[in-house]
């Protein structure tokens, strides 16, 4: 198993995404903050890029993270709302209200 410390990211506050360099390329996760939540809008990947392995590791490292800084998240692009949904472990992350 992948360990996910394996896979550096890179918070890139004034492009407001998630970055992390793989041999395909870039792969980022947009975000925007707004009242202690964090919402994850988008996830782009190198064209013709189907790893969803590497994908989960990403989310996994950017929410535990989020689980050290006391935030809570929002998922609102269908690949992470996917991954919420896999894991469900992590819906402890989500805002009271928000189900999924």
């Amino acid at each position: 198993m992948e360990t996910i410390s394996s896979i550096e990211i890179k918070d890139n506050t004034f492009a407001r995404q998630f970055e992390t360099t793989i041999p395909e390329g870039l792969i980022t996760v947009e975000y925007s903050l707004q009242e202690r939540k964090i919402f994850l809008t988008k996830i782009n990947t190198p064209e013709h890029f189907e790893n969803e392995n590497t994908i989960d590791t990403i989310l996994k490292n950017i929410l535990d993270n989020t689980i050290e800084q006391k935030m809570r998240v929002v998922p609102t692009y269908p690949r992470i709302v996917q991954f919420f949904k896999k894991n469900p472990s992590y819906k402890e992350l989500l805002p009271p209200g928000i189900r999924i």
